[in-house]
């Protein structure tokens, strides 16, 4: 029999499964669970986005397309973060100071990123906690992750990255709103984060899946309209930061595996070329499909989430949990006084068929629990009492 774990290669050894994932197969085993757990909205993809997919796919769009995308759509992404960050548009000329790259989902720019950044022991600064993903790419990439650590409140600034910046630090990845906790940056601290990376000559890269999933109260005026704060709507942001944005979370096409990218067009264009010799390119009909994104109104299904993301907080009064500004998460302290960890409360909860993710997952701790609400509402009342019951 082929000895496989003795093939197998560092890199895959080092690389843990997603506890998410873990969560979910433990949801599999339960009868009709209450799930809490997966970030994966509950509304529909709209239907001009759906109607465009089955047009694509009927117009026999079907083939590869260039691995930069579409060229609609790379210039409707342009065209976008023109009118939101006042960004140089992708003309797609060889000289343009910014390009547009569609990638796999968001993760794909993620990943690509880290690949064309990170040599042996290179360093990247993220969040602690942070989305699952982000420490596992670096690995794969052979770079090593620096936590930075943004409790109580859960808030990167630029006051906490500075004493982790070294000589090998490549980036910082600043996400907002945030997974797991949906925390949204505040103008300020976007800024602050932005000439903190300029002054080191360090790459900002603004994890932004979740923009237009942004509550009314955090968001700032612009000359645009009401917007998410970024580090990129400041003079020049184009030459410093590596914005990334997705269609999964906002329109509920996660499964699509649609994103993009846009910054520095020498950055970009060797996250291209990485691209080429990996996937070659993201989905050519939703590509197509996702054309439609821009001109759907999602503000409804906004503010159904923040009612729910303020049932948690009204619902468990007994934890600290940092008011979500953004996303559809909550990261929920467990009260000292009851002496258990986020696995030990995960794993109650479970027991009474309730699916949350412990804040280990997520963390260098195990303090919290992430709550997701993107659920039915008596769903979510239902799991809620559980957990106040728990957590009393």
């Amino acid at each position: 029999m082929l000895d496989v774990q003795g093939l197998l290669s560092d890199r895959a050894r080092l690389i843990q499964a997603s506890g998410i994932r873990r969560v979910l197969e433990l949801g599999a085993t339960l009868d009709n669970p209450i799930n809490l757990s997966i970030g994966q909205p509950d509304f529909d993809v709209p239907r001009p986005m759906r109607e465009a997919a089955i047009n694509a796919i009927e117009a026999g769009k079907n083939g590869y397309a260039m691995t930069t995308g579409v060229p609609e759509l790379v210039r409707r992404c342009g065209k976008h973060l023109h009118q939101d960050l006042g960004w140089p548009a992708d003309t797609g000329k060889a000289h343009a100071d910014t390009r547009v790259l569609v990638t796999g989902g968001t993760a794909g720019a993620l990943f690509l990123v880290m690949q064309a950044l990170l040599n042996a022991g290179d360093e990247i600064i993220l969040p602690d906690p942070y989305f699952v993903a982000y420490p596992n790419m670096a690995t794969c990439a052979g770079g090593v992750s620096v936590f930075c650590d943004t409790y109580p409140d859960l808030r990167m600034t630029a006051q906490r990255v500075e004493p982790l910046i070294t000589e090998r630090t490549k980036a910082v990845l600043h996400v907002s709103p945030s997974n797991p906790a949906g925390v949204v940056a505040s103008e300020e601290e976007c800024r602050d984060l932005l000439e903190l990376c300029r002054s080191k000559g360090v790459l900002l890269i603004s994890d932004e899946i979740y923009d237009e999933f942004t509550f009314d109260p955090h968001r700032i005026d612009t000359p645009f309209g009401r917007r998410c704060p970024s580090p990129g709507r400041f003079p020049g942001a184009h030459e410093d930061v590596l914005i990334i944005r997705g269609f999964g979370k906002t329109y509920a096409c996660t499964g699509w595996r649609m994103g993009y990218c846009a910054g520095p067009a020498s950055l970009v264009m060797e996250m291209t070329k990485l691209q080429q010799y990996s996937w070659v390119c993201a989905p050519t009909p939703l590509q197509h499909a996702c054309v439609a994104a821009f001109e759907c109104d999602m503000s409804r299904e906004v503010n159904a989430y923040e009612k729910r993301a303020q049932t948690v907080i009204d619902q468990l009064p007994m934890c600290d949990i940092p008011v979500p500004g953004g996303a559809f998460y909550a990261f929920v302290e467990i009260p000292k006084r009851l002496g258990m960890t986020g696995t030990e409360v995960f794993e109650a909860a479970a027991e009474r068929n309730v699916l949350v993710i412990p804040g280990n997952v997520f963390s260098e701790r195990d303090t919290h629990i992430r709550i997701s609400y993107a659920t039915a509402e008596d769903k979510l009342a239902q799991g809620l009492d559980v957990l106040a019951g728990i957590l009393s």
